[in-house]
């Protein structure tokens, strides 16, 4: 947002309730996943990645991660938007690359209390196979982060829409709402004991691979959480 901002770096564990909502459709989906995530400002613009990993009853099933990098040399609030993503799974259905570069707008109130970003992107899908033989793709995004009661409660997320050749509707919808109790903001624990408690919600279509099938429907999968910032 700003090279004012603070540098932020935190670890989530995440309860995936899918298969308890969903039954055997999502019986192939992991039941925990731990995120590392990490935004660093500088006077050039800002990096921001984050890296899951889908844990097994064994084994890390799978890992996906995204890096992005803004870039702004001048006062507008318009910066350049450059991005990967994707991962290994061990399934059959692996994660695709994906490059994105295109403008970002972002808002940030005095404090930082409030925050939104909204990025117009091309997008290049790297295995064509995959979406109808086509790489060529566009996404529009939306993050957004607000700090509620003084501090006590963050609501943050995204949501990501773009196109997708080889899906019905030829559109793909993630968004990924979450909501935080930070618990250092109650009396008698300490303030740098920095625990949040709370919840993610996975709206998606298109995305979820189920068990027997393809990805071509709407799914609403929340989690339990905590996590732990630096």
């Amino acid at each position: 947002m700003s090279s004012t901002a603070m540098a932020q770096l935190n670890v989530q564990l995440h309860y995936d309730l899918g298969r308890d909502l969903w039954g055997s459709q999502l019986s192939n989906r992991p039941r925990l996943t731990a995120t590392v995530e990490n935004f660093t400002p500088d006077r050039w613009g800002s990096t921001y990645f984050f890296i899951d990993a889908d844990f097994g009853d064994k084994f890390v099933k799978s890992g996906y991660g995204e890096i992005a990098r803004e870039l702004r040399f001048w006062k507008a609030p318009i910066a350049i938007h450059v991005e990967y993503n994707g991962g290994l799974q061990r399934a059959a259905y692996g994660y695709d690359d994906a490059y994105l570069i295109g403008p970002a707008w972002n808002w940030a109130s005095p404090d930082f209390s409030k925050t939104v970003s909204v990025q117009l992107m091309y997008k290049c899908l790297a295995h064509h196979e995959n979406h109808g033989g086509s790489c060529h793709s566009f996404q529009l995004t939306g993050v957004w982060g607000l700090q509620l009661a003084g501090g006590l409660c963050t609501f943050s997320g995204y949501c990501d829409i773009w196109y997708d050749k080889g899906v019905n509707g030829r559109m793909v919808l993630s968004s990924e709402p979450q909501f935080w109790v930070n618990l250092w903001h109650l009396p008698r624990i300490h303030d740098e004991a920095k625990w949040s408690v709370g919840t993610e919600v996975e709206v998606s279509n298109n995305l979820v691979w189920p068990s027997q099938g393809r990805n071509n429907r709407f799914y609403v999968i929340p989690t339990v959480a905590m996590k732990w910032t630096f």
